[in-house]
């Protein structure tokens, strides 16, 4: 393959940390391996031992075997399951009965900084609501297995409610982000044909009210299959309702019995529960499916492999309902194995920079799951909001979303773990449905590597391989796949929603003769055998023939003790092709100074090479990103290379762009005087 450089902050593959709490479960790297190669040897057998931990409405008749297309595998084929049984009626008839199942906290504070509205269930009450909600959808709307709904949502306790009772139903459903836009919403209801849209007439942001409901409204008067709209009083709005189309959460439940008992759908194994829309670099979004059987395998599995989920623990997932993380680490995954999980409504630094360590005290969070970005934000404000809360209760923490750079991962070892916590990086993305890479303290602890995923997981056959499809040396770059199928994959009838050809065009023609499934991502093996993802394969530069992962420059920059965050995008350049420029956030107390600036680069240039010192470095206060905690490098090279912005509905905040754009104008002006 065409070679691309590395840089070697991001890399320390020679730093290794064992926490002695753990020693009792320690196993050598080596064994490790042994038991992982035999895991992929017995693949079969290994997945339909964890699918024996499940309870099952009736037996499974094989364990695997081929789809109806190509590439997509049934998983689990003659067996009846319902994921909300797995997640409620199993629980509710053993031990956990009264046990809580969900905190939910809203975002407005009162005077002392605490919350104004927290909602807990236990799973007793989490089960009593799903099925007064299952009754209304059915009796009132008419919903059955196989319609399918979508959902506009904001974080507040009904998302999971409703995703729970459309399952129990056997509905299919989308879950849109709340950020998208009217045009967006309304081109994922017409690809799924949803015939109920369920939403909320607003919620809290950033101490502002967002509505929803008129985006709804604006998205159904594009869209022909909708024949209902349900409606969540949260934010008090005075909303537009079109009568006979539109209905109040509320009024359709006063017709429901306090308890009533709605049976789970014994629906196939294989059966569709989810279709999750992901972005593509060419055509519109991909419509991922995730069944019942595979992906209830696979979360039950990584919740205890990888979070070493106990009876007692209080779990923290920070993301957000409408990306896949949500889905499988707050709602699905939690329940499954009858945790205690946890909702915030609102962001991290509102109304002050320790609402997460508030909330981990509050309620003694034990396992928490969270960002790099999320991280590498609340760095910048210091130690301090941190160590004005007792976080004693913490024993693990994980991150998600992108790789981890050793700074931030430092920063949550050595401030909000307080040295005592194993601090994993988990790789996967929302067609894996749940973690591939990652380690695994619930069952073989190892040691951890700062900014490393860890090995891959019993059971995945994970792999860096070269163009050719050949695994590649020990520190050398390649792209990442998965070698064999797993449970939690894309799943039947077609992968991606109605588009087979796609699915196998997207996810296995890159290796023609391997079927091997591509995960669009760079990675690193080191000698231990532990994978180091290096970013999106289409992140990269190219500056005068040499090709430069954006991740790689961000971490290196990131690892100055001035810098909080960073975001390298590709700038135009009439000799280089392209060159490397650098938008930074400061941590609190550093002044942007050109001093600083030209250390800065430097450091950068120290650290990678002179081909990666940025051409241009801009100080910010803040990076645009998504409301999910992403920096959307798009956008930022959008105002480098002088194009239009294009879709900015999962935009957090405008104002970072603006910021943004008048740091490359000033320039821009300050060298137009110099000429």
């Amino acid at each position: 393959m065409e070679e691309v450089t590395f840089v070697g902050e991001a890399l320390p593959f020679g730093e290794r940390i064992t926490l002695s709490d753990w020693n009792h479960r320690n196993v050598s790297v080596r064994k490790y391996f042994e038991l992982h190669k035999d895991s992929i040897e017995n693949i079969q057998e290994f997945w339909a031992s964890k699918a024996r931990e499940l309870e099952w409405l009736s037996p499974w008749t094989k364990i695997s075997e081929p789809g109806a297309h190509p590439h997509v595998t049934r998983w689990f084929p003659g067996g009846r399951i319902n994921i909300s049984h797995l997640c409620l009626d199993r629980h509710v008839s053993g031990k956990r009965r009264n046990k809580l199942s969900l905190i939910w906290e809203g975002e407005p504070r009162d005077e002392k900084g605490g919350p104004m509205e927290v909602r807990k269930y236990t799973y007793y009450e989490l089960l009593t609501e799903v099925n007064r909600v299952a009754y209304a959808f059915r009796n009132e709307l008419g919903l059955k297995r196989g319609d399918k709904a979508a959902l506009y949502m904001p974080m507040i306790p009904e998302l999971p409610i409703f995703l729970l009772a459309l399952a129990r139903l056997g509905v299919v459903f989308t879950a849109v982000f709340s950020g998208f836009s009217a045009e967006n919403l309304a081109l994922r209801i017409k690809d799924l044909g949803a015939r109920t849209i369920l939403t909320a007439d607003g919620f809290y942001r950033r101490g502002k009210v967002i509505k929803l409901k008129e985006t709804v409204d604006g998205a159904v008067s594009l869209s022909a299959t909708v024949e209902s709209v349900v409606v969540v009083k949260r934010a008090g709005l005075d909303v537009h309702m079109t009568e006979g189309r539109d209905h109040w959460l509320h009024d359709l439940l006063e017709g429901a019995p306090s308890s009533p008992e709605i049976q789970p759908e014994p629906v196939e194994s294989d059966s569709p529960l989810y279709v999750l829309y992901t972005s593509g670099t060419t055509g519109g979004p991909k419509g991922i499916i995730h069944d019942h059987g595979g992906y209830a395998t696979l979360l039950h599995t990584t919740m205890k492999e990888v979070f070493d989920m106990k009876d007692e623990d209080v779990y923290y997932c920070t993301a957000d309902i409408g990306w896949v993380t949500g889905h499988s680490y707050i709602v699905f995954g939690p329940l499954l194995v009858g945790a205690t999980t946890i909702m915030y409504e609102g962001t991290p630094d509102y109304p002050a920079p320790d609402t997460w360590w508030a909330i981990i005290e509050r309620y003694g969070v034990s396992i928490f799951y969270t960002t790099p970005t999320g991280t590498r934000m609340l760095m910048k404000f210091g130690d301090d909001p941190v160590k004005k809360h007792d976080l004693s209760t913490l024993r693990l923490i994980h991150s998600v979303g992108e790789p981890i750079n050793p700074s931030a991962w430092r920063w949550l070892y050595d401030v909000v773990g307080q040295k005592r916590c194993p601090v994993g990086s988990t790789w996967w993305m929302t067609e894996t449905g749940g973690i591939m890479i990652s380690y695994a303290p619930g069952t073989h602890f190892v040691p951890m590597k700062p900014g490393a995923n860890g090995p891959p997981l019993p059971g995945i056959d994970a792999e860096v391989v070269n163009e050719a499809g050949e695994p590649v040396s020990p520190g050398t770059k390649g792209f990442l796949v998965i070698k064999k199928p797993f449970p939690g994959m894309p799943s039947p009838p077609t992968g991606i929603w109605g588009d087979p050809e796609r699915y196998a065009k997207v996810y296995f023609e890159k290796f023609p003769g391997k079927n091997y499934f591509y995960t669009g991502d760079y990675a690193v093996k080191d000698t231990d055998g532990y994978i180091w993802v290096a970013g999106r394969a289409d992140e990269v530069l190219k500056v005068a023939g040499h090709r430069i992962g954006t991740y790689e420059l961000e971490s290196a920059l990131v690892s100055h003790e001035s810098v909080a965050e960073a975001a390298v995008v590709a700038g135009p350049d009439a000799v280089k092709g392209e060159v490397p420029i650098a938008f930074v956030v400061l941590k609190q107390g550093r002044d942007p100074t050109p001093e600083l600036t030209l250390e800065l680069k430097k450091w950068t240039k120290s650290k990678f090479g002179s081909i990666a010192e940025p051409s241009q470095l801009f100080f910010v206060s803040r990076l645009p990103k998504t409301r999910s905690g992403k920096i959307m490098r798009r956008l930022i090279k959008a105002v480098a290379s002088g194009s239009p912005l294009g879709d900015v509905t999962t935009l957090e905040d405008e104002a970072a762009v603006d910021e943004v754009q008048n740091a490359y104008q000033d320039l821009k002006r300050a060298v137009e005087r110099i000429d």
